[in-house]
């Protein structure tokens, strides 16, 4: 891909001063590691102890780094890849763990409760602003989140009702684009109801002609004592305004040349916008059998969608049809619910035991429109003009339940074994019909429904044995078992999806070491892990139409390095690496009418060698920087492995100075200006969206509660 000149001196520039501030600041401890993490086990457990590859990432470190949106945050953490954008509007992203690269592959959960419930993750509303932190676990977790996710769980912790800095944040930056943040503790820690209040937004121009998006988001927090037990109340708003950009073509092996860098052939008018409220209550209190917890979660969001995409071998004279556009409304309630007791067999034992259930419906109704647009997109028509051609229908109803145990027991201080079993019990109704309108009279030429019900069990068994210890550091070698179930997915696509797919299976083994040294300041996890996976749903076109189908089988390989050296309380580096190998088994793929074995085949996207590299220096006061360079290895732009892509590498940095309760900064993301592909659409064949232009940003915030 080309490059814009200037990007070196960009990155130049940063990298300079970035390198000189050590030399003008005092040393003191801002960017802390969490011992401990919960997205496990739903209990806290001792990071060197855990039986399972877990990087915990503090707030602070987020906000060194001007870490606001999750590619930044997850940046430097081993194996981790975040795509930005994706065909869920550019405010979203596609996460990509252990090689597979799908939007509903992991598990997206916020302050205990997973986010976009039984459909998909609800990233495009994920806010990071006054993240207490977030723990990103590797591999499924098949007993205490049940049929959810294979590749990974990434857990996004907001701080407590009452607690957390009280700051206000405002920045301006490139093409116009600006951000707002406002966190206030509304009372003290010690207060009869704790409360607190998070108001944030941003409004985002990317390069892409009519591209970018506004977000408000609003989250208050409320907790007290009651009943002789703690009660918790959570009320999140999001209002998200998207103009979509289009994904590029893939054509002979390359992304296609007569398709402009920045080129949007979506119709005049397209959108992607979605209204987002959800009410949480939680309760905890100590009872004969143990703490017993309570979680209930409703969730409604209202989403409008206009979007088009260009079709394969489309024509270039901007006048013959060569698009397919919809226009379309989503509608979708999901209610979580989970109660848990924490029995103490013994002084070193304990088990966790429960149900939940996540319930979900959700229908899309879409009018389906052709049109003609030149590849530029400069003569992009009006969805309005546009003659709708079908009407489409999709309603669906699903519902995941579950039993569960996990049995925790520390055998001795160096050795730690969890065993955990899950009965899982899903149901799904899905509705669906299509009304043709090409001709006089609309005709209804598709109606129909299915059901579909399974029961499952999965479960867990892990082990991790301390080989050395003295004093804080230590060396710890840990395995674990994973054997995973999660319904097919349901993307509410513009088609009338009737079929209901089966359901996805998974199982896998991890090995690993973790050690930390030098009373600390030194940690490291190395993993091996092996993944054999059925039914991966991938997209696959029907009669020129977006569709989802089973692929046969997949092997997912691979070894992970994360290695993190705190030099001083002030200066952090951390380097990772890691090697996938993500395959498919035997599984033959439909090219338009023509059978295609893809066994052995890399799965798209799916670089070999991912690595990251990067310090912060963060002192409490006085000068800061940091700097992040991230490597993509070689990879396939295609399923059939016939366009290779090279390498690239991206360069997140920014400078800073902190005096008192102030702080000005200003972060730099992409400096290099790399335009790689880096999603795939499910809208239409081979084509993907590219990652974001440079951009700059200028900030000032300002602590109420330095003092």
């Amino acid at each position: 891909m080309s490059h814009v000149p200037s990007s070196a001196r960009w990155a130049q520039t940063l990298m300079f001063l970035a390198a000189a501030a050590p030399l003008a600041a005092r040393a003191t401890d801002q960017v802390t590691l969490q011992p401990v993490e919960v997205t496990t086990s739903k209990v806290p457990v001792a990071l060197r102890d855990t039986p399972a590859a877990v990087t915990v990432i503090s707030g602070a470190e987020l906000r060194a780094r001007g870490a606001h949106d999750l590619r930044t945050a997850l940046a430097q953490v081993a194996g981790v890849s975040i795509a930005p954008g994706g065909d869920a509007g550019p405010a979203s992203a596609v996460p990509s763990l252990w090689g597979l690269r799908e939007f509903d592959a992991f598990l997206l959960v916020v302050d205990g409760v997973p986010a976009g419930g039984a459909f998909t993750p609800a990233l495009a509303s994920l806010d990071l602003s006054n993240v207490e932190r977030i723990e990103v676990l590797k591999g499924g977790a098949p007993v205490n989140y049940g049929a959810t996710s294979f590749v990974g769980v990434i857990q996004a912790i907001h701080y407590p009702a009452g607690e957390g800095p009280a700051r206000v944040t405002l920045g301006a930056g490139s093409r116009g684009s600006a951000t707002f943040s406002l966190a206030l503790p509304l009372s003290g820690a010690n207060a009869a109801w704790r409360q607190s209040l998070l108001a944030d937004g941003e409004n985002q121009r990317l390069a892409g002609a009519r591209t970018g998006f506004q977000r408000r988001h609003l989250l208050y927090r409320g907790a007290a004592e009651l009943g002789g037990g703690e009660f918790t109340l959570d009320v999140d708003a999001s209002v998200l305004r998207q103009q979509p950009g289009s994904p590029h073509p893939v054509e002979n092996g390359m992304l296609s040349p007569r398709v402009p860098l920045d080129a949007n052939d979506n119709p005049l008018g397209a959108r992607s916008d979605e209204n987002r409220t959800q009410l949480a209550l939680g309760y905890t209190r100590p009872t004969a059998l143990g703490a017993w917890s309570s979680t209930l979660a409703v969730t409604r969001t209202d989403d409008r969608n206009v979007r088009g995409y260009l079709r394969q071998n489309f024509s270039a004279d901007g006048v013959t049809p060569n698009a397919d556009g919809y226009q379309q409304t989503v509608r979708k309630t999901d209610v979580y619910l989970d109660s848990h007791v924490v029995t103490a067999l013994s002084a070193q034992a304990n088990l966790i035991w429960g149900f939940d259930d996540l319930y979900g419906r959700g229908a899309q109704r879409s009018a389906n429109f052709e049109y003609a647009v030149l590849p530029d997109g400069s003569n992009a028509p009006d969805w309005r003009s546009r003659h709708i051609d079908e009407f489409t229908y999709v309603g669906d109803r699903r519902n995941f339940s579950g039993l569960y145990a996990e049995f925790h027991d520390a055998l001795s201080d160096v050795w730690h074994l969890t065993a955990g079993v899950r009965y899982n019990r899903t149901s799904e109704v899905r509705d669906a019909s299509h009304i043709d309108n090409t001709g006089p009279l609309p005709v209804e030429d598709q109606r129909g429904s299915q059901r579909r019900s399974d029961q499952r069990w999965s479960g867990t068994l892990g082990t991790s044995y301390r080989l050395w210890q003295r004093q804080r550091d230590s060396v710890t070698a840990y395995a674990n078992y994973r054997d995973m179930f999660k319904p097919a997915v349901i993307d509410f696509g513009p088609e009338s999806e009737g079929g209901i797919l089966q359901p996805e299976t998974a199982r896998s083994a991890e090995l690993g070491l973790k050690g930390q040294h030098l009373h600390g300041r030194l940690t490291w996890d190395l993993s091996l892990f092996d993944m054999r996976f059925r039914h991966l749903v991938v997209a696959q076109a029907v009669n020129g139409l977006p569709g989802l189908t089973n692929a046969g089988s997949e092997r997912f390989t691979g070894a992970e390095l994360d290695g993190r050296f705190r030099l001083t309380d002030a200066l952090a580096v951390v380097a990772t690496y890691a090697h996938h190998d993500a395959r498919f088994g035997n599984y033959v793929q439909l090219y338009g009418n023509t059978p295609v074995q893809l066994q052995g085949k890399y799965l798209q996207l799916s670089p070999q060698t991912l690595a990251s590299a990067g310090f912060t220096w963060a002192p409490r006061e006085g000068l800061t920087a940091y700097a992040v360079a991230d490597f993509n290895g070689a990879h396939f732009l295609d399923q059939r492995n016939t366009a290779r892509a090279g390498g690239y590498t991206t360069l997140d940095a920014g400078i800073g100075y902190r005096q008192a309760a102030w702080e000005l900064r200003l972060d730099g993301r992409n400096l290099g200006n790399r335009r790689d592909a880096v999603a795939a659409s499910e809208l239409g064949v081979d084509q993907l969206y590219l990652l974001p232009a440079r951009s700059l940003q200028l900030s000032v915030s300002y602590r109420f509660d330095a003092g």
